[in-house]
């Protein structure tokens, strides 16, 4: 990917940034804290470990795949991935979480030529309980968005289906399992010719994590992705991570990094993977 490209999207995630931040800001101007709910800096960071939290968070996360395609080249995504929590009663929460990758895909056959542009959007609805006991979980449905028409970066078809996480927070320890399966319903058949598969994949992502008092957390997952459509299934990257909680102005912001080897990977390919990523956290409105 070159540089030009990468600072062609700037403008675009500023747009999507600014909003997501927007309805949460405009109550922080209107009086509220700047600080989100959820005590000292090792709590909020222990909460970003929690995909239902009721944190308003920004992530702007950059992976980028190594030996990728024919000439073993590097393969650049960057996820937004907004997540927003309302409470619909005493009782529910309701979380969205979107994630809107962009791509930049070097040549992956003899003959083909690199393509980027944005991939499908996946987003996702978890109902929550207010009040969890013993274990926080979620559970809700899965969209799939086709926002572009290159068979190279994405589906080109609609899809649904169901999506689940279940966790839990013992002392500095986070452990837990977020899961959906989708299928498609609609979409493109053909695109330039060429027939589009149809979506029958399953996600499933084990993780654990550990914040010490400093609100430095150090992780480990796996992204187990399945396409049922395909010989050869399975993508799987192992990743551990560390990140640390600070400031960008008035907000708290976690700054982090870490490593992904590829366990399985259509092909044998990639084989590994550096990734970055900033989280903003936002006021929560009520």
């Amino acid at each position: 990917m070159t540089i030009s490209r990468l600072i062609g999207t700037i403008p675009s995630v500023v747009a999507w940034v600014v909003f997501a931040a927007w309805p949460v800001c405009a109550q922080t101007a209107s009086g509220q804290d700047a600080q989100p709910a959820g005590g000292s800096d090792a709590d909020l960071a222990k909460q970003l470990s929690n995909p239902v939290a009721s944190l308003v968070s920004v992530p702007l996360q950059f992976n980028w795949d190594q030996q990728v395609g024919v000439d073993d080249d590097t393969r650049f995504t960057m996820n937004f991935q907004p997540v927003v929590p309302f409470t619909l009663n005493s009782d529910w929460n309701m979380i969205l979480r979107w994630i809107m990758p962009y791509v930049a895909q070097p040549t992956l056959v003899e003959g083909g030529v690199p393509t980027s542009g944005l991939s499908d959007i996946v987003a996702s609805v978890f109902f929550s309980p207010a009040r969890p006991k013993r274990f926080i979980w979620g559970v809700g449905p899965v969209l799939t968005l086709p926002t572009t028409s290159d068979p190279l970066l994405g589906s080109g078809k609609w899809g649904a289906g169901p999506t689940v996480v279940i966790l839990k927070q013992s002392g500095s320890l986070t452990y837990g399992l977020l899961a959906n399966h989708i299928w498609s319903y609609a979409g493109d058949d053909f695109t330039g010719g060429a027939s589009r598969s149809d979506l029958n994949s399953t996600f499933v992502q084990p993780f654990a994590s550990y914040t010490t008092a400093s609100a430095v957390t150090y992780g480990i997952n796996l992204e187990a992705a399945a396409n049922w459509e395909a010989d050869d299934a399975w993508t799987v990257p192992l990743n551990v991570s560390v990140s640390k909680l600070t400031k960008f102005g008035p907000f708290p912001m976690s700054i982090g990094g870490g490593i992904g080897v590829f366990v399985a990977a259509p092909g044998g390919r990639p084989d590994w993977r550096l990734r970055t990523v900033a989280t903003l956290l936002l006021p929560r409105g009520r």
